[in-house]
């Protein structure tokens, strides 16, 4: 089912993005990884961080996560070693676009990842943050907090001058190397969910 654009922007609680990242960040909030390079990305300074390549190893990692609960949860690609596993950057806690995204995560859970799949979204917000959401939206996931930003700059999704990540999406096969990447995902876009389905299925082989 198409997402619906009225249903995708709902009124923020107790917090309005332009105060929290200015009017002109609040309007780009939606488009982060719409446009832009499909190998590299310019990053502060005019640096290139590269996006790892498809059937490339993806990159190790360790990090925090929390859920509703605001507890902290360690979480690391070797703990999920013979999982798919779906890394998701997105921009900021709360914001339209990722509402848009992260919702549907939830509505379409078993649809998007099967009953095998592991997602991880991952965004600069901190715990507290993540935890206030994930409790307000009962989301079925952990949420990564990655506030030096030291994950999303492995994988090439660090905003650079922006304080927050681009809208990149990562499916890491079995065995652990890249098995699909979209780095300019379209929240608003149904084909782009259908297209994460089909790859993760793939991916586990179904």
């Amino acid at each position: 089912m198409p997402l619906n654009p009225a249903r995708a922007f709902p009124t923020l609680r107790g917090r309005h993005i332009a105060s929290r990242v200015g009017a002109a960040g609040a309007a780009a909030l939606l488009l982060v990884g719409a446009p832009g390079m499909t190998s590299a990305q310019t990053q502060a300074g005019g640096a290139a961080a590269a996006f790892p390549a498809v059937g490339a190893t993806a990159p190790d990692f360790t990090a925090t996560a929390t859920d509703s609960t605001g507890r902290p949860i360690p979480v690391s690609l070797a703990q999920y070693k013979g999982k798919v596993v779906v890394l998701a950057f997105y921009p900021l806690d709360r914001s339209s676009g990722c509402t848009a995204e992260l919702s549907k995560f939830r509505d379409d859970y078993k649809t998007l990842f099967g009953s095998d799949a592991v997602v991880l979204p991952a965004s600069v917000d901190s715990l507290a943050s993540h935890a206030s959401w994930a409790k307000d939206a009962h989301f079925p996931f952990v949420m990564i907090s990655d506030q030096e930003s030291a994950l999303a700059t492995k994988y090439g999704s660090q905003g650079g001058a922006r304080p927050y990540f681009r809208r990149t999406v990562f499916v890491i096969g079995k065995d652990g190397r890249i098995a699909w990447e979209n780095t300019r995902f379209n929240p608003l876009a149904q084909n782009a969910y259908d297209e994460l389905a089909a790859e993760i299925r793939k991916a586990s082989g179904e």
